[in-house]
């Protein structure tokens, strides 16, 4: 009896910590993150199988929502209703939120002027929609934004060009415009500065948004992209913003090479001070979403490059005193 019972007791045991083990096991990858800003990822950034990029954020990463751009290569604003249904299973699937449709709103060539020398010369995030196709663009991101319960749309400051000035005044009437068209569908536009753009660094993040006195047009501040022009932007750049109009943040690292270009980095590797970036953004009372917008493939795969990059990421955040 005795050696019977210390057997079913010994058995006991090692089951139970087998089984405590093994659902510590479970829980961990699934994790949801203890974060003072709302963490996302960019889902094309990891694959454009969204099923599995979805997987990768919730259960690896540990974020709550996602960014959407191009899914099954294709953009977010070509989806048809069926493509529309299985990515909303899909979130729900993994309990994830959308925080906003990163559309190609206004990546084109500003009519009148030179084309720019960063003008693509065929898809750009498999999309091609001309200046007169504008407004369907803007329809077809608020019916996706409709579709996955954000009111945010990202758009941008038109190609970048050698001088804008000449031009200027009247894009920014379009962007004025397009806000108000964008206001009645309840939409809120986070302009992205991006480096092949006209507003690209902080100087002109600033100047734009001082141009552009819109309710509902915000700033998705991209402090990679700034840099990737050799705009300092922490702390000079970011100290120009308003801070009440940044509606989004992208997360990505840059280098500078000996010959005076830029590339790509894993975040937490490159020239970008991020911990002082993210101690400011808190700060200044900055809890919102922020995206990470990898970009760089030096690990030989996206998938791989953003696994890293997001561990980077939680690193500095967590020597901000952002993430516990």
């Amino acid at each position: 009896m005795k050696r019977r019972e210390w057997i079913e007791k010994s058995s006991a045991a090692a089951l139970s910590a087998w089984s405590a083990l093994y659902a510590e096991k479970l829980a961990w990858p699934g994790a949801k993150l203890d974060c003072l800003f709302q963490l996302s990822v960019i889902t094309d950034e990891i694959t454009q199988d969204l099923g599995h990029a979805l997987e990768v954020a919730a259960e690896d990463f540990g974020v709550d929502r996602v960014e959407l751009r191009e899914i099954w290569k294709k953009n977010i604003v070509n989806l048809d209703e069926k493509e529309v249904a299985e990515a909303q299973r899909l979130l729900k699937k993994f309990n994830l939120k959308v925080t906003d449709i990163a559309s190609p709103l206004f990546k084109v060539d500003w009519p009148g002027a030179p084309i720019s020398k960063y003008s693509p010369k065929g898809d750009s995030y498999a999309a091609s929609f001309s200046f007169a196709q504008q407004d369907e663009v803007l329809e077809r991101a608020a019916a996706m934004a409709r579709a996955f319960g954000t009111n945010k749309v990202r758009l941008f400051d038109f190609w970048r060009l050698e001088d804008d000035q000449p031009y200027r005044k009247d894009m920014d009437e379009k962007l004025r415009e397009i806000s108000d068209k964008a206001a009645k569908k309840a939409i809120v536009l986070v302009l992205e500065n991006e480096y092949e753009c006209n507003t690209a660094s902080g100087p002109e993040s600033a100047r734009t948004l001082a141009a552009v006195q819109n309710k509902n047009f915000l700033l998705n501040w991209d402090p990679g992209n700034a840099a990737r022009l050799g705009d300092k932007a922490f702390p000079q750049g970011y100290a120009l913003l308003p801070k009440n109009r940044i509606g989004h943040m992208h997360l990505k690292d840059v280098t500078r090479n000996a010959d005076g270009t830029y590339d790509w980095e894993c975040m937490g590797r490159g020239m970008i001070d991020y911990v002082g970036q993210f101690k400011a953004m808190l700060r200044d009372g900055y809890r919102g979403t922020m995206s990470l917008e990898t970009h760089w493939n030096g690990a030989g795969n996206m998938e791989e490059s953003s696994r890293q990059s997001m561990a980077g990421t939680k690193e500095l955040l967590r020597k901000a005193g952002a993430l516990k």
